[in-house]
């Protein structure tokens, strides 16, 4: 559960990028997933996922450590496929979504890490905490969409967090302490 929580952050971290002449996009949230995965006393790896995602970011293909991200998820789209668990996770021992209804991830800087890859720092804040995370990004495409016909940019990101450097710490170690985070989509222009 708590799993689930660091996964948002790590997804809200991995769309990062900071940018001056940078070409802006909005997500596409028909086409972004934020998905979380988390140990569950040893025996299973539990996926879930955040069903909204908003925000935007800048990139610029010249120079792709001069893009920048934002994004924000609503907690309550969390989905486990589970009814009963998706809404435990929501209570007070968990992301306490009454209390704290989104999770953030703000880029403040990129690296280059390889062809086609970056390093995407930033401040992610779940369940009103904020911490620094580093996310791993694939660049998977920029170019012209081929349906759209226009522009178009798409990322794959992953990190792991451990959740109760969020305050979500709820029944470590019965239920891993680690979350792995992995994000995909892709954005048009920003209109």
């Amino acid at each position: 559960m708590f799993a689930r929580r660091l996964v948002l952050a790590t997804l809200i971290t991995a769309a990062s990028f900071s940018a001056q002449a940078a070409d802006k996009y909005d997500i596409d949230p028909t086409h972004t997933q934020v998905q979380f995965t988390y140990n569950h006393m040893g025996f299973s790896n539990i996926t879930g996922r955040f069903d909204q995602v908003q925000g935007d970011f800048r990139f610029d293909v010249a120079d792709p450590t001069q893009s920048s991200v934002s994004i924000t998820i609503p907690v309550s789209s969390i989905s486990t496929g589970v009814e009963k668990l998706d809404e435990h996770l929501l209570k007070a021992d968990f992301f306490d979504a009454t209390q704290f209804p989104t999770a953030t991830f703000t880029s403040t800087g990129v690296t280059a890490a390889g062809e086609g890859k970056l390093a995407v720092a930033g401040d992610l804040t779940i369940h009103g905490v904020t911490r620094p995370v580093v996310l791993d990004v694939t660049i998977n495409g920029v170019g012209e969409h081929p349906m759209r016909k226009l522009p178009a940019a798409g990322f794959d990101a992953r990190t792991t967090i451990k959740r109760s450097d969020f305050g979500v710490g709820a029944d470590v170690p019965a239920v891993g302490a680690a979350v792995q985070l992995s994000h995909t989509g892709e954005a048009p222009p920003a209109k």
